[in-house]
């Protein structure tokens, strides 16, 4: 089946059966920026919400769509069902009260069928959430940290373990990338090639591979170093985040001491 075909089999399978209030696309659908290779997500309104009963009523309608190979039945969050096909078609829904529809905005939903109107009631847009300067502070403060293991997993010779915090290192400057761009609906995250500039993507390609190698892993833990720390102090600059001076002045000089290398790039001051 397409996706036309898997929205359209789902929705005839859930709209007559009593209590099923509306159904909408959320995610990549929901807000008109799916490809073929998009999951679809769904928020189902119910009147019981997120029941055993309604978990099965819509069991049986992905069923429909194709044999269910993977079903994670409300293990991550309490309204959240996953649930992959044979073919690979990916469905998640949230299962919802009336009540519980308040969070949602009409810019991040498309409805399937909703005849009572749940949709008008909705806000349009969802609030500025505007900067959040603690979660901007707590990622350079994780960077920094991550970068100052160096010196442990040398002194141990953990060289796999030091390729883990490459990947780390990466997965934060990734972050401040999209976070740089503010890009709206950002989707999940297989959808960076549209959250990122083609100057940021170049950065990107342009680091060092981890390599489970004592010099590759310290040339790496630099390489990421001098690419994310000078970015993330201009932007905590823009966001009025106070910079952890004392805290990248002590990581510096412990693996001058330990390694004998030095920050890469020209800190202020």
């Amino acid at each position: 089946m397409d996706h036309g075909q898997v929205i359209e089999t789902i929705a005839a399978a859930v709209k007559d059966v009593p209590g099923i209030r509306a159904l909408f696309l959320s995610g990549s659908y929901g807000t008109g920026v799916a490809d073929a290779y998009s999951d679809i997500d769904f928020v189902l309104v119910a009147d019981a919400g997120a029941t055993d009963a309604v978990a099965e009523v819509w069991r049986n309608a992905v069923a429909q769509t194709g044999e269910i190979v993977l079903w994670w039945d409300r293990t991550t969050v309490p309204v959240l069902i996953n649930a992959i096909t044979r073919d690979w078609t990916r469905t998640d829904v949230v299962i919802l009260k009336p009540d519980q529809m308040e969070a949602q905005t009409q810019a991040g939903l498309k409805p399937v069928f909703d005849p009572e109107g749940l949709y008008q009631g909705l806000t349009e847009e969802p609030a500025a959430a505007g900067p959040a300067p603690g979660k901007l502070r707590y990622q350079i403060e994780e960077f920094i940290r991550i970068l100052g293991l160096l010196h442990l997993a040398v002194g141990r010779e953990e060289y796999i373990n030091g390729v883990l915090g490459v990947f780390h290192l990466r997965n934060l400057l990734v972050d401040l990338l999209i976070e740089e761009t503010a890009a709206p609906h950002r989707g999940g995250v297989l959808h960076l090639n549209r959250l990122i500039t083609s100057e940021q993507k170049a950065l990107m390609v342009s680091m060092p591979p981890p390599v489970a190698e004592r010099e590759a892993m310290i040339a790496g833990h630099l390489a990421y170093a001098a690419a994310y720390l000078p970015r993330a102090r201009d932007l905590a600059a823009r966001r009025e985040v106070v910079w952890p001076e004392a805290f990248e002045e002590a990581t510096w000089a412990k693996l001058e001491e330990t390694l004998g290398v030095s920050c890469p790039y020209g800190r202020p001051g």
